[in-house]
């Protein structure tokens, strides 16, 4: 055996020993434009994750999630960037392409954080097909407003505002389009409440008020949510940027009272969605979703056991399933052109991820 062969041996056995480990698969020989992460338990199911926003650093929450996935559960997880064609490097400030989409092809579930992407009709049709094919789905924050895409183009209904489906794939996939900031964006927090007449639904099992927490602020959301929603928590607008902050003050408005927790406004819901088969598709839907909330294991127990429901795995959901971090994560605060510069998606993993 030479030295090559000896070298790629000794590789394959290190790799086989380290649940941490990444296989990063690319279209490229010289670099990967996405991650692909292989359990050494695998449960057989394959989540991808489709991130793209500008503000509040999906491409770095949700490959921590990814691998909490793979490492604690079982999962095969594939995350995808927005990548600029040229350097190679995720900028999610290139709304217009997102390389490895064809992975939704042999997915599960996908998870999906995208902001106004524009992704062209070859890459679209992929989400298109996976969402039509009645699979699960998860959705969070900004996928409120997940598309923008110009009249002229084959998915313009998929946009968040269109006149051919009214609020697009917010509205009528997720439950509900981009409307505004119900919080303060930027000083005032989310704490999550959980809706008492939902409080044994599977998702929420050993999450309690206050455990789920997120930087952002709650989102507006049109009442009652469309029909087939079902809220399981709601967001209580915090005073303050810290968890234990209680809630905001009341404001005096043209001298009326004004509360901006009464009505308190959901931040995660599922949906099971008629399809013409007569089958039920699962969604899973959160206006929460800052990086900077998966440092909290209330939030990251919400993410997880919501995988769980929306493949059907609900008798696995004990609450107490491993939600440990994986490795130092370290995220960074929510915010435009915040993002990591001149990083590639194996960059950005060992940044976050050093077990």
């Amino acid at each position: 055996m030479n030295t090559l062969k000896i070298l790629f041996t000794a590789l394959v056995f290190f790799l086989s020993l380290n649940p941490c480990s990444a296989e990063i698969i690319g279209t490229s020989s010289e670099e990967a434009r996405w991650l692909t992460l292989e359990s050494n338990t695998p449960n057989g199911r394959h989540i991808v994750f489709v991130t793209g926003d500008e503000e509040y650093r999906s491409e770095e929450g949700m490959p921590q999630l990814a691998h909490i996935l793979s490492k604690y559960h079982g999962f095969k997880c594939t995350v995808l960037f927005s990548i600029n064609k040229e350097t190679g490097f995720i900028d999610p400030e290139v709304l217009d392409n997102i390389p490895g989409l064809e992975a939704l092809k042999t997915a599960d579930l996908m998870v999906i954080f995208t902001r106004f992407r524009n992704l062209p009709d070859e890459q679209m049709k992929f989400i298109v097909d996976f969402v039509e094919s009645g699979k699960p789905l998860i959705g969070l924050r900004t996928s409120t407003h997940a598309f923008d895409i110009p009249a002229d183009r084959k998915y313009r209904r998929w946009s968040w505002r269109n006149s051919q489906w009214n609020g697009g794939f917010g509205r009528q996939i997720m439950g509900e389009t981009w409307v505004a900031h119900h919080g303060g964006h930027g000083w005032q927090s989310s704490g999550g409440i959980i809706v008492k007449e939902h409080s044994k639904h599977p998702i929420l099992k050993g999450i309690k008020d206050g455990d789920v927490w997120d930087p952002s602020d709650v989102y507006t959301v049109n009442l009652p949510l469309p029909e087939g929603c079902v809220p399981l928590l709601n967001g209580r607008v915090l005073s303050g940027m810290d968890p234990d902050d209680g809630p905001c003050e009341i404001e005096v408005r043209d001298g009326e009272k004004y509360d901006k927790n009464n009505p308190i406004m959901p931040v995660a819901w599922i949906r099971e969605r008629s399809l013409s088969n007569g089958e039920k598709q699962r969604i899973f839907s959160t206006t929460l979703g800052a990086s900077q909330a998966f440092s909290r294991e209330g939030s990251r127990r919400l993410l997880i056991q919501a995988s769980y429901w929306c493949l059907g795995m609900e008798d696995k959901i004990d609450g107490k399933g491993k939600v440990d971090l994986v490795g130092t994560f370290r995220p960074t605060p929510f915010g435009f052109s915040r993002h990591k510069k001149e990083v590639k998606p194996k960059d950005l993993l060992n940044v976050i991820l050093k077990d």
